[in-house]
């Protein structure tokens, strides 16, 4: 599993835009300044659309304030799904929302979840890091079912 102090992997990954999907690299995306990344089971699912993306959205302002460039949101589905997601949710340009649709991504950082037993496959954990210029400097994962350190509001604790 990723850790403190290690470089985000790079590889090519889809973003959900309000004009389509768009391909985008993670240095691209998690390369440069201070990137919140924080990562959901999946999309329109009960606590992400509840809780998770919406905490991030509505607190997007004090998270600038605290010197962040980018929040992004990233789920194992694909990037038709995130943008109907985020288009449900009213994301605006609040979130990017990154859609690693087979879970390389995700499988890259040690953070799978199998759900298949549950129906859903792979899927990510629930987590939340922190990313400067390409470098985890805060790592908070989820205990299966929980909803705590990953949170919009712990997450701006930790910053």
């Amino acid at each position: 599993m990723i850790k403190t102090g290690d470089k985000i992997p790079s590889m090519k990954l889809m973003v959900a835009t309000s004009e389509g999907p768009r391909e985008a690299e993670t240095a691209e995306l998690l390369g440069r300044g201070k990137v919140v990344l924080f990562a959901v089971p999946g999309a329109f699912t009960p606590t992400c659309s509840a809780k998770h993306l919406p905490g991030f959205v509505k607190l997007s302002a004090e998270f600038k304030a605290k010197g962040v460039d980018k929040i992004v949101c990233m789920a194992v589905n694909d990037a038709y799904v995130l943008g109907a997601w985020a288009k449900d949710q009213k994301s605006g340009d609040a979130v990017v929302m990154l859609a690693d649709g087979s879970g390389i991504f995700t499988k890259a950082l040690g953070l799978e979840l199998d759900l298949a037993a549950r129906g859903m496959g792979l899927r990510s954990q629930r987590f939340a890091l922190v990313v400067e210029d390409g470098v985890v400097t805060h790592l908070a994962v989820e205990e299966p079912g929980g909803f705590e350190v990953s949170r919009a509001e712990a997450v701006l604790e930790a910053l």
